[in-house]
């Protein structure tokens, strides 16, 4: 089987390397980053792939290992997509949109940990035929439960969440956390976007998008519980009266292999479970965390509203992290500008386009995005 790694140099994809090292039969074809070519050339040393692909063209000038086919911006990342079985899409932002369309195009299958294809574009992803393996611990989660029974006979998804760094503090506090608060994830270790996501309840919003269009399921059979120890990592409600919950240490390698080699499961060193300690679960908190709100709304207005909201959100996200802003700025100006927007239908990646441009202007007129 031949993979492909998109966002090699990230956090998951960093876990991606370590699990293919280790699985037989595997050969990683293609390597994909942003600019980190350091980073990209010392996974090619081990894995040697026949094509590597950084966005940033300036970066690629300077990848330097014989025998090893160097491409650069958009088309070297859809031509990484497209070159091996199964391609793993671990980009962060929306550039990783084009590349799962190009992959699903070219029918490979798509082991996905980018959330904004599914969340911008959702419509576009998922039409007949696409092969999509979710990644996410929580979507993994739920797909390996729906395997004990169809989706037809599903009462309700249950996506669980850590509730982030923030769980514990009060409205107060959190008006005043810095990012170097918002980083400190209790159970996870991720990149700096995704851990500020979770602090806010943004990611868990996300998720709930994904999942709708992951798994086929109307938005009021979703539910989110927060689940304070990360062990179990989702749950499938059957209209039987039975649950099936997946459970797991807090280490994405079990997700990354289960999509790799689905649908067999090899061996793999893991952290047993301590059953001795308990598991507890509370509901979330949407006046202390309301970008969860804003996000369940967004996905219900539907349209070009998701694709919107999740542009913006990348742009205050990076004023976060760059102490321009408050914590509370960022679910107050996405509240500002989906009063704002003008919501379009999901057509096409041109409807993408354009509600992300307005997300980049509507950051650009509040002196966030310059």
């Amino acid at each position: 089987m031949d993979v492909a790694i998109l966002g090699a140099t990230g956090s998951i994809g960093r876990q991606t390397f370590e699990v293919v090292k280790n699985l037989p039969g595997v050969r990683v074809v293609a390597l994909a980053a942003g600019s980190d070519y350091e980073g990209l050339m010392e996974m090619a040393k081990v894995l040697k792939p026949k094509l590597v692909a950084l966005y940033d063209k300036e970066a690629a000038k300077k990848f330097d290992l014989p025998g090893i086919e160097v491409v650069a911006g958009m088309e070297g990342l859809v031509q990484c997509a497209t070159s091996a079985d199964v391609v793993v899409n671990s980009i962060v932002g929306s550039i990783g949109l084009r590349p799962t369309l190009a992959a699903i195009k070219a029918k490979k299958a798509v082991a996905i940990a980018n959330k904004e294809p599914l969340v911008a574009a959702g419509s576009l992803v998922m039409v007949d035929g696409a092969d999509i393996r979710p990644i996410d611990s929580e979507h993994s989660a739920i797909w390996q439960c729906l395997q004990s029974g169809g989706r037809g006979a599903v009462k309700r998804l249950l996506l669980t969440a850590s509730g982030g760094a923030f769980r514990t503090w009060s409205k107060e506090q959190i008006k005043k956390a810095t990012a170097a608060d918002a980083l400190r994830h209790p159970n996870w270790t991720m990149g700096p976007k995704i851990t500020v996501d979770c602090a806010t309840m943004m990611n868990k919003g996300l998720e709930f998008m994904e999942a709708h269009w992951l798994f086929d399921m109307p938005y009021d059979k979703i539910e989110i519980v927060v689940h304070p120890q990360s062990v179990i990592h989702s749950m499938v409600e059957f209209n039987d009266g039975a649950t099936m919950a997946q459970l797991a240490a807090p280490d994405m390698g079990q997700a990354i292999q289960y999509a790799l080699t689905f649908p067999k499961r090899l061996d793999r060193p893991h952290k047993p479970l301590d059953f001795s300690k308990a598991l507890t679960f509370e509901e979330p908190d949407l006046e202390k965390f309301p970008c969860l709100r804003l996000a369940m709304e967004a996905a219900k207005i539907g349209g070009t509203m998701p694709a919107m909201m999740n542009s913006l959100n990348e742009h205050l996200v990076a004023a976060y992290l760059k102490d321009k802003i408050g914590l509370y700025d960022i679910s107050r100006l996405i509240e500002q500008a989906m009063g704002a927007y003008n919501v379009k239908p999901m057509l096409a990646l041109e409807d993408v386009d354009e509600a992300e441009a307005w997300a980049k202007e509507f950051a650009i007129k509040k002196e966030i995005n310059k």
